[in-house]
């Protein structure tokens, strides 16, 4: 009998007493539904290659050997349906279109079950990536940190996919996705601490990166320890980033998106944040505190929720009805840094809850997006246009009302002062998957009599100058008048032009350039002694 299996169909079932509360499962015998029964794989030619494939599907990077004697112990005790072999027969798992050795899941192979006479079940032991690995508290990193400085993904919402950028010759740079298939994203993934590739994504549908393309035309067997290490192509002629290759890697289940919900928003990517907590040894579901309540938090919902990104952060919900019985608050003080896969890894306040204006209408909402823009700024114009310039008072009496200069402009003489400013062009490009809007309507935009224009969002980038300990000296802002298509990749359409009331935004594949000679495109140093700094934009 041929079965073919999908992923969906198939789980690794812990039996030992160690490993059953285990989250995630790493080790057992490998199950497959079979006419709405779950079902033990026979092991007569089950090797440590079946084991790679399942433990890749399940989204640990390798697998290791098992003592087959304690499996055969349970084996006879379980009373499992075993699909049958006889001597001699096929091994248990086949694979027509591939070989094991490049098999990435079941549903390429194919199992073959015939014939009377039962040996043991097939049972799989994994090694989970470092981010994954159950530790002593039931507590595993609780952070992403990646393993592997040489490879990163970028610009994806969820853990385990994002662009493939390398490291070569201390720059950062992309791969080609000329011949990019599942196996060489695969050793992507298990480079990274994942499983194997769940998907090979070609055209930058994850963004576009900047700087250097560095492979191309990448061949992989499949077994190489990293993707460095595979052949490949140094020379990317007629390769641009519109050609950005990216993964999407199977990742451990953990059980995240079971803790947290989303109440009474009008779609499923939006609503009130429900967590359940527990209390006096009950779990019940509660509402989080919005004091200080942010993006960053709101990311690591839309994360664990499997939702993409946070594309809004709320902290007043009472025009959401959620959960009536959910109402209370039940954690307060969340503090994320961006990374965790769960909120409760986030920094937040224990059992003793306080929420000064209290939950209910002020409890924390999000609403999440399955793509976001990605605004990068062209370091290297940024070096290249710097200059310092001493500019007389009168010429910046506009510049004083929008308020772009430092504080003691306010007592500079206007007709004999002057000020000292660090002058740079910058080039802000959305390398994203959607546009980049202000998130106020026309009707919120604010017209400037001095300068003739409207602004559509109050501060559209920070400039700061930081001494070397990081406190910063000086500070700058870029108010966001005109924000607009200035020149686009080849086959990108211009969408954007502020002139005349025109709408503000970056299109994907543009950038919008704020040249070195218009107002407030600078940092006003004159209070700064001359030295060494860092210049964070």
């Amino acid at each position: 009998q041929n079965m073919n299996i999908q992923v969906e169909d198939i789980r690794i079932r812990a039996i030992l007493a160690t490993y059953r509360r285990r989250v995630p499962v790493t080790e057992g015998y490998v199950e497959v539904k079979d006419g709405g029964a779950w079902k033990q794989i026979c092991d007569r030619h089950w090797t440590m290659k079946n084991s790679r494939v399942v433990c890749g599907m399940f989204g640990f990077p390798s697998e290791r050997k098992f003592n087959t004697n304690v499996y055969k112990r349970f084996g006879s005790e379980e009373q499992e349906l075993l699909p049958s072999c006889e001597q001699g027969a096929a091994p248990a798992l086949g694979n027509r279109s591939q070989d094991v050795n490049t098999a990435l899941d079941f549903s390429q192979s194919q199992l073959r079950a015939k014939g009377k006479g039962v040996f043991g079940a097939s049972p799989a032991r994994c090694v989970p990536g470092r981010a994954f690995a159950p530790g002593g508290h039931g507590g595993f990193r609780k952070a992403f940190r990646q393993e592997q400085p040489l490879v990163r993904l970028k610009g994806g919402a969820n853990t385990g996919e994002g662009r493939v950028e390398v490291l070569k010759n201390g720059e950062w740079g992309t791969v080609c996705d000329d011949n990019w298939n599942l196996v060489s994203a695969s050793v992507v993934c298990r480079e990274l601490g994942f499983g194997s590739a769940k998907e090979a994504i070609t055209g930058a549908r994850l963004g576009q990166g900047m700087g250097p393309i560095h492979l191309n035309e990448i061949d992989c067997t499949g077994f190489e320890k990293s993707v460095t290490d595979c052949k490949f192509n140094t020379e990317s002629q007629g390769c641009n980033h519109e050609e950005d290759a990216a993964v999407r890697c199977n990742v451990p289940a953990m059980g995240f998106q079971n803790q947290l919900r989303l109440s009474g928003g009008r779609s499923p990517y939006e609503g009130r944040v429900e967590v359940l907590a527990e209390h006096n040894g009950t779990l019940r579901w509660g509402t989080v505190c919005s004091h200080n309540w942010g993006t960053v938090e709101a990311m690591v919902v839309c994360r664990q929720l499997g939702l993409g990104f946070a594309s809004h952060a709320f902290q007043e919900t009472w025009y959401w009805h959620g959960e009536v019985g959910a109402a209370d608050v039940v954690m307060s003080g969340v503090k994320c840094s961006g990374t965790e896969m769960s909120l409760s890894h986030c920094r937040h306040d224990g059992a003793h809850v306080s929420c000064p204006r209290g939950g209910g209408r002020f409890g924390a909402g999000v609403s999440c997006s399955e793509t976001a823009p990605d605004l990068v700024l062209n370091a290297e114009l940024v070096e290249q246009t710097s200059y310092l310039e001493d500019r007389p008072m009168f010429l910046l009496q506009c510049a004083l009302e929008e308020n772009c200069l430092a504080s003691s402009a306010h007592n500079t003489s206007l007709t004999s002062g002057f000020r000292r400013l660090l002058r740079f062009s910058s080039q802000i490009h959305n390398n994203g998957q959607s546009d980049f809007r202000p998130k106020n309507g026309r009707h919120a935009w604010v017209w400037h009599d001095c300068h003739r224009h409207y602004h559509s969002m109050e501060v559209f980038t920070h400039y700061d100058l930081l001494n070397l300990n990081g406190t910063k000296v000086a500070e700058g802002h870029k108010a966001s008048f005109c924000l607009e298509d200035t020149e686009c990749e080849a086959d990108v359409q211009k969408q954007y032009e502020c002139a005349n009331f025109g709408e503000q935004g970056i299109t994907v594949g543009c950038w919008d350039v704020y040249r070195h000679d218009i107002d407030c495109q600078w940092i006003d140093i004159t209070d700064v002694p001359p030295g060494d700094y860092l210049f964070q934009v």
